[in-house]
């Protein structure tokens, strides 16, 4: 099982794009750690896991209001937290001591900021709608990123349009998270839609950066 853990980390932090000093595009951080608990719970899996939650913790987010055309903002939620991705590995560790320690390190490294950090909402949005948002500003020759996450069952699908209207980005695989990542060659304001292709209302999150 470590082994199988252990290869699957690494297969999916080598697909991953990195940032010019090296570190992995937070929003990234999130759509991986996303997967990676979704595996490891599927399996049973405490150390992947807990890998999923260790990158999650990294991740400095700040709610912002914020709503699309057609959805509705909630307001007091968050998402998938890694104290709750934790609390599922610590079941699945049972009496396993080391990976019990593993678990109890992460829980209590300390946390970074958020002054600098992505920041997200959170919508409700009915099946067969899509969410339109104000275009949001992206820095030139800055990495730029967009991540939806829903729920378990759900299936949303991600666009990315630029000023004069052309599709910058699209993530339409059949799948509760969505993920844009791009460097815009000048400052500019993006259009992001969200839609929903399942047939019953989600409640998701935006994160942009």
């Amino acid at each position: 099982m470590l082994r199988a853990s252990l290869l699957a980390l690494s297969l999916a932090l080598s697909a991953a794009p990195v940032l010019a000093d090296g570190e992995l595009p937070p929003l990234r951080a999130m759509e991986i750690s996303r997967a990676l608990f979704e595996a490891g719970r599927a399996g049973r899996d405490p150390l992947m896991m807990a890998a999923a939650a260790q990158l999650r913790k990294a991740v400095p987010l700040e709610a912002v209001a914020r709503a699309g055309s057609a959805g509705k903002a909630v307001t007091g939620a968050s998402p998938m937290g890694w104290e709750e991705m934790l609390d599922a590995a610590e079941m699945a560790a049972g009496e396993d001591e080391a990976m019990r320690a593993v678990i109890a390190d992460i829980r209590a490294t300390a946390t970074k900021g958020v002054s600098t950090g992505p920041v997200y909402s959170i919508s409700r949005l009915e099946g067969n709608k899509t969410d339109t948002y104000q275009p949001f500003p992206f820095d030139g020759g800055k990495y730029a990123e967009v991540y939806v996450e829903g729920g378990r069952e759900a299936d949303l699908n991600l666009y990315v349009y630029d000023a004069a209207g052309m599709l910058v980005c699209a993530d339409t695989d059949p799948s509760e998270v969505a993920y844009c990542g791009w460097r815009p060659a000048e400052s500019g304001e993006f259009t992001v839609l969200v839609e929903n292709k399942g047939a019953a209302t989600d409640q998701y999150s935006l994160m942009t950066n």
